[in-house]
């Protein structure tokens, strides 16, 4: 099952309840839901996690935390999958992103050559920050569906695969 592999490689939930930045949540974190790892909970926790990691903000792990909360989904994965936005996936995501926001708004995307520095950054987020956003939206919306439906027909596929082994 994939229960064993994914369990082999995270840490324990009593480490996770002692970390430093998870010590917010509390007693929230004692809830049984946030570490039992079954089809539902797991892919749950993919669409959140994924979901999340389209918002650009630097605390995606925190909020990730609170939705898995929020949403009784297996903690661990939703904080570990939102590291699918890491600094060398981050600039085509979230480019991706302003693309996706801009077509949809009907603006044609800003071709301009891009300078590394605070005030081009201010000045550039300044006129696209709408398609940005709506873009983050919309493929935090879409790779949370599609991470989810994959992640129930993956651990399905594998569950289905062993018991026809066994017999």
């Amino acid at each position: 099952m994939p229960k064993r592999i994914i369990k082999k490689y995270f840490p324990d939930s009593d480490t996770i309840k002692k970390h430093k930045h998870l010590k917010v949540f509390g007693t929230l974190l004692h809830n049984p839901n946030l570490w039992h790892l079954n089809r539902r909970s797991f892919a749950g926790a993919i669409a959140v996690g994924l979901f999340i990691a389209f918002i650009p903000l630097p605390t995606q792990m925190v909020i990730a935390a609170a939705a898995a909360i929020a949403l009784h989904v297996n903690l661990p994965i939703s904080v570990a999958t939102v590291w699918v936005t890491n600094p060398i996936t981050a600039p085509p995501m979230f480019y991706a992103a302003y693309w996706v926001g801009a077509l949809l708004m009907d603006i044609p995307p800003s071709a301009q050559d891009f300078e590394f520095s605070i005030d081009a950054l201010v000045s550039t987020l300044g006129t696209s920050w709408q398609p940005f956003l709506l873009g983050c939206l919309v493929l935090g919306t879409v790779s949370a569906a599609a991470g989810y439906a994959l992640a129930r027909g993956v651990w399905r596929w594998i569950v289905v695969r062993k018991w026809s082994a066994r017999q």
